[in-house]
Formats: structure tokens, sequence, C-alpha cells
């Protein structure tokens, strides 16, 4: 069962133009949601691989990631149990920089992604590139605690947050759409909270 924690009696004002449909402001208070165990990950041995419908597939050490050009995400995140949280910011390498590296292939249209504990979650390509996607490691300038997906987690903004999988280990890129964990069980294939595609047959 899914572990929670973090959510309060009284849910406060957002700014309207900034909270999707159904959401409100949870302020700093940061929800605990998992659908799996925490797992204990040292950062030394922890690793990114990238493969799948790529032209070179390519495993990243921490150190490694680390060296690799740095981005900052700066902005809101959304989870589909209805919190929202505005002005965050979030540290790592951004995935643009990843793919750049292995190459995907002209027919790679979805990315799958997997996490140390067997959770995996799928995106259309297009919602992982331009700029739009993150591997993080840094939380308001200090380590992604593990409850939250630490060492290092996908962080995809624009979409709900189940689709930031956390713990993650490897992006798999794939020539046809494959459901994740989530999405075999009842939520939507993309997940964008703008559109309230929480669930399957959802618009």
């Amino acid at each position: 069962m899914p572990v929670t924690r973090g959510f309060g009696s009284g849910r406060r004002r957002g700014r309207p133009d900034r909270l999707p449909p159904g959401q409100y402001d949870t302020g700093r208070d940061w929800p605990v949601l998992t659908a799996e165990a925490q797992p204990r990950i040292d950062p030394e041995e922890w690793t990114i691989t990238v493969d799948g419908a790529v032209e070179r597939s390519r495993t990243w050490s921490w150190r490694e990631a680390h060296a690799l050009p740095g981005s900052t995400y700066h902005g809101d995140i959304h989870c589909v149990t209805t919190w929202s949280m505005l002005d965050t910011t979030f540290r790592g390498v951004d995935v643009d920089t990843l793919l750049g590296l292995v190459g995907p292939r002209p027919d790679a249209t979805h990315v799958l992604a997997h996490s140390s504990t067997g959770y995996t979650t799928n995106l259309p390509l297009a919602d992982v590139t331009g700029g739009r996607a993150w591997l993080v490691w840094e939380y308001d300038g200090r380590p992604l605690a593990a409850e939250h997906g630490g060492p290092v987690r996908l962080l995809v903004p624009h979409l709900y947050f189940w689709k930031s999988a956390k713990w993650v280990s490897r992006l798999e890129l794939m020539t046809q759409d494959r459901q994740g964990f989530w999405e075999r069980n009842g939520y939507h294939d993309r997940g964008d909270p703008w559109l309230e595609q929480r669930y399957q047959g959802d618009p």
C-alpha cells in the first residue's frame, strides 16, 4: 500500500493562476507518497543507465553524473492526490544532456523510467526533452532526502508527480508505449495536471 505522510487538515490558499484544477497549495509541506518500501542507496554506488532505442547505451556513476553540466529547475510541482507546491528549486542534470550523449534512434517515441525498487512509469519522449525533465539530487540547496527519492529522482514538473520516478536508475527509450506501475493500475498514461488526466478514460 502507498505510504502517505504530510497532509495537513487545513488547505492553504494558493494563487489560482498557478494551481491546476482540483489542486491546493500545500505551502512548504511536502507530503510523502510511495508505492513501495523506501530503499537505502549509497550515492557512491548509485548509477543511471540510458539504453533501449539509442545509438549507444551509457551508464554514469554518481561522480560522472555530477561532472556533467548542471541544470536548475525553479517552479511548481503537482501531485495527483491534489496537492501542489509552488516555487520549488531542484538541481541536477537535464535529461536532454543525457540523451545528447546516447543518441536516441529516429524511431524512439517513449521512455520508461525505472527505479531501483522496480517501480516504472512511462512517458512520451517529447515530455522529457526540450528542457522539460531532469535527474535531480538537490532540493532547496540540500541533498534530496531519501523519502523524496534521493539520492536521485526523475523530475517532470509539468506532469503529475507520479511521473517523476523516485530512486531512478534507468531510462529505457522505446519505439512504442508500454505502461508503468500506476498506469497498469488505472492511472492516466500521460498525466497532465491542467487537463486533470488522473485516470484512464480522462481526456
